[in-house]
């Protein structure tokens, strides 16, 4: 007997009827002989349609409320699961995060797991039941409820498949598995077997939005073998583990894209003005994200740094930098908006030299401008206009051979 965690997100409970389809895979795996643990998010869109609500009231509400607000979410749809299981002749018990022993730190919106009491759902296991728990929420020491933020539910799942030494942790959600890139967006577009932890961190840190980065976070250091499939279907999906053991040959496995991204550029008069570091402990202070930076200097000694940032932050960071215009020395602020990121990955580029020049010569051979570039061991991202993104996107893919 294994134990499985499955997780299902909205769109797989969003109504009664998908909730059906949801406990028939419980009972499936149920009937495979193992101990079942299913995690859930809220129904659909509830989410959204409570976040609208308190902010009619407010601008700005009350993280302790908003917390209190959304994790009733999740509470709805447990407790319709486990009356589905149990209608279907499956003993089945609801838990919220707080009773499946899930303790946070005391970040209310955004919160990480500290701990996990998993005792009360192993004695529900051992009974023979399938334990359903509710998705991103949990508890602090001071019985404070939070909120675990975006990709919390797969946060969830893998955390409790960790704490339970699980053989599977499932993230079942509506497509069939990880692709080479989006299908939405590029017809050739091809599901992959197999990615291993790192290559899957680096597309879901890149724009890929099929798992939060979190979640791969936990799976990589507890080795909880991670399977994204559908959710109401028996297909094999795509396994996410340490090592491969097929279709290893690529040197790039997948291409990651993201718009919405905004160029910064600072410039100095001279290079001894320069206060790098400091520029990055102001944004930094004030929960800003920077992405990629690239430093430069002239010949005339100027010196400028460039930096992306979501578009999102764009006002935020002005009002930072031009708030400490003078500390920074800073002469001149610039921004360019409209631009994205679109990103190859795989873990064969470590050793094999010329991918990089490859993928800028496609770019190049096909009029689109690289504006930056970011490397790293298993990836290269380059930021070209927004406008050419998913075409940049649909060159690599052929240029790379990733239908094959």
């Amino acid at each position: 007997m294994g134990l499985v965690v499955l997780k299902f997100g909205g769109t797989s409970v969003g109504t009664v009827d998908k909730i059906g389809k949801t406990a028939d895979q419980a009972i499936y795996e149920k009937k495979q002989g193992n101990k079942v643990i299913v995690v859930v998010s809220a129904m659909g869109k509830s989410t959204d349609k409570l976040v609208a609500m308190a902010e009619e009231i407010s601008e700005a509400p009350d993280k302790r409320e908003m917390d209190m607000l959304l994790s009733t979410g999740e509470q709805i749809t447990i407790a319709l699961l486990a009356m589905t299981l149990k209608e279907k002749g499956h003993d089945a018990t609801s838990y919220t995060g707080w009773q499946a022993g899930i303790e946070t730190e005391a970040v209310h919106s955004n919160a990480r797991i500290a701990d996990i009491d998993s005792a009360r759902i192993e004695a529900a296991l051992d009974a023979g039941q399938i334990v359903v728990v509710a998705g991103f929420q949990g508890l602090t020491a001071d019985d404070e409820i939070t909120t675990l933020g975006r990709g919390g539910s797969d946060t969830t799942a893998v955390a409790i498949a960790s704490a339970l030494k699980a053989d599977k942790c499932a993230i079942c959600t509506d497509v069939v598995g990880v692709f080479t890139t989006d299908p939405r967006y590029v017809k050739k577009a091809r599901k992959l077997e197999q990615l291993t932890y790192d290559e899957m961190l680096e597309l879901a840190n890149l724009g890929a939005g099929v798992l939060h980065p979190r979640s791969v976070e936990y799976a990589k250091n507890f080795r909880i073998p991670l399977e994204v499939r559908a959710s109401h279907e028996q297909e094999s999906g795509t396994m996410i583990e340490e090592d491969l053991t097929m279709e290893n040959t690529k040197v790039v496995r997948g291409i990651a894209f993201e718009d919405q991204i905004t160029r910064v550029t600072i410039h100095w008069k001279q290079k001894e003005a320069m206060r790098v570091s400091k520029v990055f402990t102001k944004l930094a202070e004030n929960n800003i994200d920077v992405d990629i930076i690239i430093q430069g200097i002239t010949g005339l000694g100027h010196g400028n740094l460039s930096f992306t940032i979501k578009t999102s932050a764009l006002l935020a960071t002005l009002a930072v930098l031009e708030e400490s215009k003078e500390l920074l020395q800073i002469e001149k602020l610039e921004s360019e908006q409209e631009l994205a990121k679109v990103s190859i990955v795989g873990s064969g580029m470590v050793s094999n030299p010329g991918v990089a020049a490859q993928m800028f010569e496609a770019l190049t051979e096909n009029n689109i401008p690289i504006k930056m570039i970011s490397t790293s061991e298993i990836k290269v991202s380059t930021v070209v206009p927004a406008r050419k993104m998913v075409e940049a996107a649909q060159v690599l893919h052929d240029q790379f051979e990733l239908d094959k």
